[in-house]
């Protein structure tokens, strides 16, 4: 099972049909793709193609929201995919990401890096990874990346680095806050996860109880424990135990997820292949039961 997987159709690597077929490759016979603030990888011949593959498909996704402090992910699961406020919101919230592309690329471009925006531009649902790849890889930047990092950055070092809230070429995203999209997920007949607490606890210095005031606030059905986070520094950090007795102990669900978007041999690969991640022997029974109940 893996419940957060990315496709081309927000920032991940491979097609709807292509994470079909690796996450057959891999065994794994349940999953749900969970792309940045859209949902255009359903349709009704992926759900076909899934089928024929004995693979079953929970529809999800992954909406950017914000607070005073920072972001937040709030991954939606099971909804209606064709609940019209629904597609309307993440509609709204796509655009809004094109309206950061063309600031962003501004304040980078002061900053000595050259952004493709044209070609940025014509991603429906980009990110600040699409936008890190550009610069990576365009050859007109290897000098000033040289310059500021002595290295070529990986993404994480990059984003938290130039583009995040402090940084250089921070831009302030319009953006919603995690209870209207935990709001607008429920609307849709659907669950409601915070998406990976450990990283906010690395990354913003969340503490356990600034987590459980967050998802008491979002109304949120549970959090996403069986998470393995990968830092800046490509470090492993494992706090599945310690997320999963949190809860447990406020009665909240739990769910899976590699948060896959590119094969780099470093962050988990669909359906955790090669990772160690003990489930209780009815986890998955369990977990496809709740959405209904």
């Amino acid at each position: 099972m893996d419940l957060h997987i990315h496709t081309t159709c927000s920032d991940g690597s491979m097609t709807p049909k292509e994470v079909i077929d690796e996450a057959f490759n891999n065994g794994v016979s349940v999953i749900s793709i969970a792309d940045h603030d859209t949902i255009d990888a359903y349709n009704e011949e992926l759900f076909q193609y899934a089928e024929s593959k004995n693979i079953l498909v929970i529809p999800g996704v992954e909406i950017s929201t914000k607070t005073r402090k920072c972001g937040f992910h709030v991954l939606g699961y099971n909804f209606d995919i064709k609940n019209k406020n629904l597609i309307q919101q993440l509609s709204a919230l796509k655009n809004a990401r094109h309206d950061y592309l063309y600031r962003v690329s501004e304040k980078l471009n002061e900053l000595g890096y050259l952004v493709n925006v044209s070609v940025l531009d014509q991603i429906e649902s980009v990110t600040k990874a699409h936008i890190y790849f550009d610069v990576v890889n365009n050859p007109k930047n290897q000098k000033v990346l040289m310059d500021n990092f002595g290295h070529i950055p990986d993404k994480g070092e990059f984003i938290e680095s130039v583009m995040n809230e402090g940084c250089p070429a921070y831009v302030k995203k319009t953006t919603i806050c995690p209870r209207e999209a935990a709001d607008l997920i429920h609307s849709a007949g659907g669950k409601v996860i915070l998406a990976h607490p450990v990283a906010y606890k690395y990354e913003d210095n969340f503490t356990p109880e600034d987590i459980l005031r967050l998802v008491q606030e979002m109304r949120a059905d549970g959090v996403e424990a069986n998470y393995i986070y990968i830092d800046k520094d490509n470090n492993k950090i494992t706090e599945i135990d310690f997320w999963n007795r949190f809860a447990e102990e406020y009665n909240l669900k739990t769910t899976i997820g590699s948060d896959f978007h590119n094969k780099d041999n470093i962050h988990p690969e669909i359906g955790f292949v090669g990772e160690k991640i003990n489930l209780p022997g009815n986890y998955i029974e369990n977990l496809l039961s709740w959405p209904d109940s």
